[in-house]
């Protein structure tokens, strides 16, 4: 995708398509529970969820499936911190304290 450029910490809005969609599950092998989710019309673009007890791991791949950003959500309070490179250590220490 290409970039936009920011404006008073703004993106600027984007025109048409205004459709939202949402992610469908992976096909299923076996037994086994499907984990993940992707873009019906980009297979490589994907999201998994992972949790604990207190913190919620949401790990969205790019466009093209190469990288990640993982956003941390504290179950309790939802406070939440994005990371993208070391996504899920990143993301979930700049949540907590060391």
């Amino acid at each position: 995708m290409p970039e936009r450029a920011v404006v008073a910490g703004k993106l600027p809005r984007p025109s048409g398509g205004r459709r939202w969609s949402s992610f469908i599950a992976d096909e299923g092998t076996g037994s086994r529970p499907v984990r993940g989710l992707h873009e019906a019309t980009n297979p490589t673009h994907r999201v998994r969820v992972e949790y604990d007890v207190h913190t919620l791991l949401i790990h969205l791949s790019d466009e093209d499936g190469a990288g990640w950003t993982t956003v941390a959500v504290d179950r309790t309070t939802r406070r939440c911190a994005v990371a993208q490179a070391d996504t899920a250590r990143g993301a979930y220490e700049s949540l907590y304290q060391s």
